[in-house]
Parts: C-alpha cells; structure tokens; sequence
C-alpha cells in the first residue's frame, strides 16, 4: 500500500483534523507503538485523546474479545440484559466502586463522551426542576448541543449554528490569578439577588482540563466546590471523560479531594481497548428516570462490556495505581527539567499523573514541538484555547524504557524548535 493521502484529500470531509497533524497512513498498533504503511514506527503518546490508556490491542483484551466473538456472543443488545453487562457491572461494582465507599447506580446513555455528558445534565434538571448550569472557562465537555452550551472553546460552541443557552461560566480555580479564590466569585453571584444568575441545576467541570489546557483544579478548590453544591442543593457533574481511569494517578481524578460528586461521566478508556463505551454514574437517590426516558440504539456494545471487564482486572493489584504514580513522578521531573534547562521558550509544567505537559507562552512554540516530535517518531497533541500546551499523554502502563525514549525525542524536538526559533545558540 503506499502512503497516499489523496483519497482521504478527495473523498472525505473538510472536518478531518488529526491526519492534518500525523499526515501519514497507520496500519498497525501495538502497547506504545504504531506504525505506518512504510514500516516507520512511532511512540504513542497520545493514546487516542485519552481513549487508549491501556495501549493499543492489549493482549488480555484482545484475548477475551476474540473469544466472545469466535462464540458468537451477543454484539447489539440496547439494554436488554446479557452476559457481557453483568460480568461488567459486577466487577465495576467489585473491583473500583465498593473498595472507594462509592455507591453509584450504573447507567449506560450511549458509546460517547458528549453521550454521558448529555444525561448527566438531562437528569440534573429533572431531578432539580431548574434549567441553568454553571460550567467554567476552558472547560469541554463534547461536541452536541448541550455538551456545547457547556464547553469554553469559542471555535467549537461557533460550529453549533444556534445560540447555546442555560448555561453559565464562571471563572475555574486560578483562571483569574492564583491568589484570588473564583469560588468567592460565584458564591457571591449565588448569594445575591441582584446577580442575575438562577441558583442551577448543576456544576459539571473537568478536574483536569483536557483539551482547555491541562488546567488543574487544586483539591481545595474542588472541596469548596462541593460544599457549595452540597448547601444549594446543586448536583455536582465530574466529567471524567479524559481525566479518569488512571490518567491523573488513580481510577477516578477527584479521588485525592475526598469528594463525593453526585454523577460521574466516563467514556474513552472505560472500555479499555478503545471500542465505543460510556457510563454514567448516578447516586441512587438521584436515580429517577423511567424506563425508556433516555436512550440510545447502541447502549448495548457487548464487546465494550467485555474489554472493559477485563481492563478492570488491572485495578485488582495495588501496585498498577502505584506504578501509574511513579511514572507521573519521572514526567514531572523531566517536564520541569525542561522548562529550567529552555528558559527561552518561557514555559511552564501543567496538569498531573500521566496528563501533563508544558505551556508556551512563545506563539506558535507549542505546535512546532508536536510537529517536530511526530518527524523524529513521536506522536503528541497540543491543546488549550491557542494551542499553547504540547502534552504527553502515554500509555498509563508504557514501560520506563520507552517512556525515556519519549523523553529523548520530546527534548530533542524543543532543542531544535527553540534553535529555529533563534531561541538558543547552541
């Protein structure tokens, strides 16, 4: 086959975005690796926007897969019960929930990211009889319209074609400077009657912004956050869509504040082998819909079910978390080693656990990173409002040695960026 992105260039739609950055044809993917059809290999750190935390065609997903479908299990089901969803459920329940005192019912609203978000905000105003939700600057939560209206990118809420209502925006932890406290802000937009602001149905937010930039939200904050919820009687949305299952350290991100939100949203690495999947998860109490009041046609992806059961089997051994921990601690060093050792590219280390990466407050710098680091073997994204952050974001299991060839081919990629750039003479 040879690598000839005509037909992509001719047939398919303006839309397309990721072949633009990584203009080649990929044929096959393996645990940290991917290769295109003229044999190059490349080192993953990009792991699908946060869908691939396990790797590419893990070998005990793979396993189990295989075998479901060489036994002619059940592939569409809607909703109606089979084997594949009660195996996921029971160890969901056995494995993450149980040993974190979360009691959460299970609600499978689509195969999606924007699909869990879209339920959570539905259900949140049903339960609450209001209509307005606060989300915050930089935030994304996906692509449809109400997932939208919730979203700060202008670029993205613009492709909507209408006006995006019933949502508000408040300022999230540090956006203003890191000495002023937002939560003051909203507390007092809460609080006055002349503020113009409705008490809300919800609060959704990331607790590390994925594509906003790899802002973070500090445990503090989040646990302020949750006691305002808790006096106003707002539902508290976490939309762990990219942040969770490992990426920031442990299953969930909100883990290290101790709180408790009142609906989680999961998709992209919950189904471990990154076949289309999202939950969402409800505090019983809240769980008031009838039968049939939200659904999808493909709520029932049985071979999800099956990948993400095994996928858990990771979360039984201690030492996975810890592992994922130890290996946020080397990108940490390495990133603030970077930014000591480039000054020129006036940076700064962003996010946390194996979701971090560096701003540039250089323009352009960030995106020519990325760009070099993919024509050295090194696939990464960039993200925030202007492409600011090139961040890493590999296999939360990618062993030491090639995550240090990561490491190699990233520095070489800033060295030479800031060389081009007439940033450093040497």
């Amino acid at each position: 086959m040879k690598n000839d992105l005509t037909v992509f260039e001719q047939l398919e739609s303006e839309v397309r975005s990721y072949c633009r950055s990584f203009p080649t044809i990929f044929t096959k993917a393996k645990g940290h690796k991917m290769w295109d059809v003229d044999g190059k290999e490349y080192l993953d750190f990009f792991s699908g926007a946060g869908a691939l935390n396990y790797g590419h065609n893990d070998e005990n997903m793979k396993k189990k897969l295989v075998e479901y479908i060489m036994d002619d299990g059940i592939t569409h089901s809607l909703d109606m019960a089979s084997t594949a969803k009660k195996d996921f459920l029971t160890k969901l329940n056995e494995v993450i929930l149980k040993p974190r005192n979360l009691d959460y019912k299970v609600m499978f609203p689509g195969p999606t990211g924007t699909n869990t978000v879209e339920s959570a905000l539905k259900l949140a105003r049903k339960v609450t009889g209001r209509t307005e939700v606060i989300s915050f600057t930089n935030g994304f939560h996906g692509m449809t319209i109400g997932a939208l209206s919730v979203t700060g990118n202008s670029f993205k809420r613009k492709g909507a074609g209408i006006p995006l209502h019933n949502a508000i925006t408040m300022p999230y932890d540090s956006y203003i400077n890191d000495k002023s406290d937002s939560l003051d802000y909203l507390e007092q937009y809460l609080e006055d009657g002349g503020s113009g602001v409705e008490i809300p149905a919800a609060v959704i937010l990331e607790t590390v912004q994925g594509e906003g930039g790899l802002n973070t939200a500090s445990n503090e904050w989040l646990k302020k956050l949750e006691s305002i919820c808790k006096r106003w009687d707002i539902f508290l949305i976490i939309d762990d869509v990219q942040a969770g299952v490992g990426r920031t350290g442990t299953f969930f991100s909100f883990e290290p504040a101790g709180i408790t939100p009142d609906v989680v949203c999961l998709s992209k690495s919950i189904g471990g082998y990154g076949l289309p999947f999202a939950i969402t998860l409800i505090k019983p109490e809240h769980d008031v819909w009838a039968p049939g009041e939200h659904n999808g046609t493909f709520r029932g992806n049985n071979m999800a079910f099956v990948t993400a059961t095994e996928a858990l089997n990771y979360w039984e051994d201690p030492n996975f978390e810890k592992s994922i921990q130890e290996k946020a601690v080397k990108i940490t060093d390495f990133l603030e080693g970077l930014v000591k050792k480039y000054p020129e590219m006036d940076g700064y280390r962003k996010g946390r656990g194996i979701m971090q990466g560096i701003s540039s407050n250089v323009d352009g710098f960030s995106e020519k990173v990325a760009a070099r680091a993919y024509e050295q073997g090194l696939i990464m994204e960039t993200a925030g409002s202007n492409d600011e952050v090139f961040k890493l974001f590999p296999a939360i299991n990618i062993d030491d040695k090639a995550l240090e060839r990561g490491f190699e081919i990233v520095e070489a990629a800033v060295k030479s960026v800031a060389k081009e750039d007439k940033l450093v003479t040497s």
